[in-house]
């Protein structure tokens, strides 16, 4: 990393490791109806879920996504579009794959994948969400507000986040990324976008102390 990219102190360091690790729900791997993927900047979510399906953990996969201001130069023809031949290219069959190439938030990856998998006739009674590691937590959120009654589980790539800034090479953006998050699944709820879930005390004022020092670049307005 350069010097610019490696920006944290070893105080601010732990208190994103903290972060990090609440946004994530530790659910046990076990087979679900379907997978969505949830299109982001980052290819590993494609890459987790053809491991995924390739341990049999679920015969449909959707991908969903169209583009970012962060992604439309990285996949110029949509998230969903490079993420399922990214997966193909793994070894899933094109024909255990749909394609959601439209949304442009989280809420809508829910809504418009639910309408996808229903227009293949497909109601599934567990859905697997794959994504990026810290946003385990808030898709979660957003999927049991958005589709009740349906088992949600979640899934990412399997690193720590030191290993996880390794991959994405840039330690201020994934911090900034942890606080941004953490901000939504705290006011999402109040925007009727997200359940409530519960913030310790720690993981809230190591939020707050990151956002203080300057960590703010992915905060919405609240």
């Amino acid at each position: 990393m350069s010097d610019n990219q490696q920006a944290s102190t070893e105080e601010q360091w732990q208190r994103a490791a903290l972060i990090w690790e609440y946004h994530q729900m530790h659910h046990a791997l076990r087979p679900v109806d379907v997978a969505i993927g949830l299109g982001s900047h980052d290819l590993s979510v494609a890459t987790r879920s053809a491991e995924l399906y390739r341990a049999g953990l679920f015969p449909t996969l959707v991908f969903t996504g169209g583009n970012s201001p962060t992604t439309a130069k990285v996949f110029p023809r949509g998230e969903a579009v490079h993420f399922r031949e990214h997966a193909i290219g793994l070894g899933v069959p094109s024909e255990a794959i749909l394609l959601e190439p439209s949304a442009g938030n989280t809420g809508q990856n829910i809504t418009l994948s639910r309408e996808v998998l229903a227009a293949a006739g497909i109601t599934p009674a567990t859905v697997l969400l794959v994504s990026k590691p810290y946003m385990e937590r808030r898709s979660y959120a957003t999927a049991r507000k958005l589709w009740p009654g349906v088992e949600i589980r979640c899934a990412s790539e399997p690193l720590d986040l030191y290993d996880y800034v390794k991959s994405i090479g840039d330690e201020k953006l994934v911090l900034d990324m942890l606080v941004g998050d953490l901000q939504r699944v705290i006011e999402y709820p109040r925007r009727g976008f997200a359940i409530e879930q519960e913030v310790p005390a720690d993981v809230r004022e190591a939020y707050e102390s990151l956002i203080r020092d300057g960590f703010t670049s992915r905060l919405i307005a609240s």
